[in-house]
């Protein structure tokens, strides 16, 4: 018998933004990218990062091995991996994880009636014996295991119960509840968690968890209902991001728990200091960036235009205002650093914001940062968190952005000379035309590199107020050469999105930036689906398949 947890006076965090999250079309993350994340996640206090999915890809499996490094501390949170009903996930799972102090194998299996006739293909009795036999296998190897039962919001409540009493019995100490396509209402969702507390043996001896999809733009609502009837963790993402219409967003579960004290009598530990950070952090690395009027993290989210809201808050800012901008860190600007600073008081503040820049890191962060103050004079900490991301967030260089030249106004056509260079160290030089300036970049990129995708999303922002606001381009690229890949690691499905971001107080300069940023991603991504490609044919030569194998193979990833 595996060692039991203990049902938690707080409700824990399972952070499920670098699996779930990035299962969203564009999200996708390279590994030094989720590994920024996953430090911001240890600094923001979630109880659980679940890293990935180790068995869909080598990527994968890295990713979550190092996050397991790096940030599975014995003060660190808990670093957990997915994986489906069978041996070869879960040992692949565990093997990823196991440089962690505290690691936890996360596997599901559908319950639901329809997933089993139309997807599993498998009967009510099979899927018992399978959970049994697979949670009892992953609770051998790991004494934290969460089961899921995919699809739980359409499932027979008695088969439900069942099966949950059979993962509870197998090992399981977290059984998770997920409406995996956002289909119940808070009511439902609550009377569902009610109903496994009182009427599944054993349900007293583990944690309950939700997991909620935003189909209906219910997902924050259906979570903190399943924490009043008795969910001691929740699974979420920053910013929501995640299939579909995404997942429960972390930061309003927490600020809700926050606020809402006295009515949930149950909070988190999260430094809540660290949300808009860690939003900001996630919206950089995936290209998704958060609309003004979001809750919590948006940009209006304590803003107050209208006259009766302003002179209520001039009078008590309890008026109109149910939370502080500096409870969830939108105050970030208090430290200003200009042209006469030096390195030594960078890299005190980047350490201040939790940034741990090797030398040769800094040194870029140190150029870029001297090239802005000499010409915006103050650089605040939204700029310090542009400029680091924008310099240590990019992938390993394929290409090299040189030098930009274009020619644009009234009566001319805009025109850009673009200086790559290249992976033999070759400096090559195009000239195009375009609709506008960013698009003759792009088209003179493109005569370098050779076409490699299509340009589907082009986002411009200012990091900071005023005309001479450092500038973020966010440029997003579908490569249809490569597909995203599956819940079984292959890639014989929708194409991949890749992103890159672009800092610059010329917006030109930094969209050329984001371009080829992107650009990088999705050749390096292709260099790599090469080398996976030809390692799974060495690697099933000889191998054959069982009708449970491939039924196991067809199982999905949204959970």
């Amino acid at each position: 018998m595996t060692k039991r947890q203990p049902v938690t006076d707080h409700v824990r965090i399972f952070d499920t933004t670098l699996r779930d999250g990035e299962q969203a079309p564009g999200c996708t993350m390279t590994g030094d990218e989720k590994l920024a994340v996953a430090r911001q996640l240890a600094r923001l206090g979630v109880d659980v990062i679940e890293a990935g999915f180790p068995a869909a890809s080598p990527g994968d499996w890295e990713a979550v091995a190092a996050i397991a490094s790096e940030v599975g501390t014995a003060d660190g949170p808990i670093v957990c991996g997915l994986a489906r009903t069978n041996r070869d996930d879960i040992d692949r799972c565990m093997l990823a994880i196991k440089a962690a102090k505290r690691g936890r194998i996360h596997t599901f299996l559908a319950t639901s009636d329809i997933h089993l006739a139309h997807k599993l293909r498998m009967t009510r009795q099979q899927v018992i014996d399978t959970v049994a036999e697979m949670v009892a296998y992953a609770s051998a190897r790991c004494e934290d295991v969460e089961f899921s039962p995919e699809d739980a919001g359409r499932s027979d409540r008695n088969f439900l119960h069942q099966v949950l009493a059979v993962a509870i019995e197998a090992g399981a100490t977290t059984l998770n509840i997920p409406d995996t396509v956002g289909y119940t209402t808070p009511e439902e969702y609550g009377a569902m968690i009610a109903g496994i507390r009182s009427a599944v043996p054993g349900a007293n001896r583990v944690v309950l968890s939700t997991h909620c999809h935003d189909d209906l733009g219910m997902a924050v609502a259906n979570s903190l209902s399943g924490v009043r009837a008795g969910a001691r963790q929740v699974e979420c993402t920053v910013n929501g991001i995640g299939e579909r219409a995404g997942n429960a967003a972390l930061e309003e579960v927490v600020m809700a728990l926050h606020t809402r004290r006295q009515l949930f009598g149950v909070a988190t530990r999260l430094d809540t200091r660290e949300i808009a950070r860690t939003s900001r952090l996630v919206a950089a690395a995936t290209g998704v960036h958060v609309p003004p009027n979001k809750a919590v993290v948006g940009a209006n989210a304590f803003a107050h235009e209208a006259g009766i809201h302003q002179d209520g808050i001039l009078k008590h800012p309890g008026t109109y205002e149910i939370m502080h901008a500096e409870t969830v860190g939108m105050d970030g600007c208090v430290l200003v650093l200009g042209k006469h600073s030096g390195r030594h008081a960078l890299r005190n503040r980047f350490a201040d914001l939790g940034y741990d820049l090797t030398d040769a890191e800094f040194q870029r962060v140190f150029a870029r940062f001297k090239d802005i103050a000499d010409k915006k004079k103050v650089v605040d900490e939204r700029d310090l968190e542009a400029l680091v991301f924008g310099e240590v967030g990019r992938p390993a260089p394929i290409y090299t952005l040189d030098r930009v030249q274009v020619a644009c106004g009234t009566h001319v056509i805009p025109t850009a000379t673009v200086r790559l260079r290249g992976p033999d160290g070759e400096l090559r030089t195009e000239s195009a035309q375009g609709t506008g300036p960013v698009d003759a970049v792009c088209r003179s990129i493109d005569r370098i590199v050779g076409e490699p995708g299509a340009l589907v999303d082009f986002t411009v922002g200012g990091v900071t107020e005023g005309h001479n606001a450092v500038g973020e381009v966010t440029m997003r690229v579908r490569d249809h050469a490569t597909a995203e890949a599956d819940s079984t690691g292959d890639r014989a499905g929708r194409s991949r999105v890749f992103s890159g971001t672009g800092v610059n107080l010329d917006i030109v300069v930094a969209a050329a930036d984001a371009y080829v940023t992107a650009i990088n991603k999705l050749l390096g991504a292709r260099a790599n689906a090469g080398r996976t490609t030809a390692d799974s044919a060495t690697a099933s030569k000889g191998k054959g398949s069982s009708p449970l194998r491939e039924r196991e193979l067809d199982t999905t990833l949204t959970t």
